[in-house]
């Protein structure tokens, strides 16, 4: 059965949207933390696709700031990738923050998430404008589309690195009661 704050993001939805993503697995081989294990599964999908924004709001500010005609459709095309990405990811955090706030989750994660949301609210709204300013055939134009771009893009390595230290922890915390107990021979882990 699903834990109350699993309903914050969509499950199947939310791995679709990056490339490659794959649905979160059971806990850690059944062991001990089964929600909190999930929970930390789901934070670190979403930390590899806050990497994703990142990367391609990188190649962006690389290709737009290149100045060669070729080069500058190549970043737009990568500017519009992050707006997909930025879209999704702030569509989930806003999901997840809300199912948590709404299961009485630990108000701490809720907060941390909470900041997250606004960093991903603020690197799409970066990445939207610098969409509409590349466009525009004058150079001032282009020239403030490349600085909305590296403005997202230090919010997007910002946002990733939040994202997976946040992970890790909630790792952590639900691995705190599991501890390995080896027997001659070899043998299994079991929960403490």
């Amino acid at each position: 059965m699903a834990e109350p704050w699993m309903g914050a993001v969509p499950q199947g939805t939310a791995p679709s949207r990056a490339a490659g993503g794959a649905k979160p697995g059971p806990s850690a081989g059944g062991q001990g933390g089964g929600a909190d294990n999930e929970r930390a599964a789901t934070l670190r999908q979403l930390a590899g696709r806050a990497y994703q924004l990142r990367a391609s709001t990188r190649a962006a500010d690389h290709f737009l700031t290149s100045g060669l005609g070729d080069d500058r459709k190549t970043g737009s095309w990568l500017v519009s990738t992050a707006l997909s990405l930025a879209d999704g990811l702030a569509e989930d955090l806003d999901l997840m923050v809300r199912g948590l706030k709404e299961s009485g989750s630990d108000a701490a994660l809720v907060t941390a998430l909470e900041k997250m949301r606004v960093q991903t609210h603020q690197v799409h709204a970066s990445v939207r404008g610098a969409e509409h300013f590349i466009v525009v055939d004058t150079g001032e134009d282009r020239e403030t589309g490349s600085w909305l771009i590296a403005t997202a893009l230090g919010l997007a390595q910002g946002l990733a690195s939040e994202l997976d230290d946040l992970a890790s922890s909630q790792k952590r915390s639900a691995n705190d009661g599991v501890i390995d107990v080896m027997p001659p021979g070899g043998g299994r882990r079991a929960a403490g």
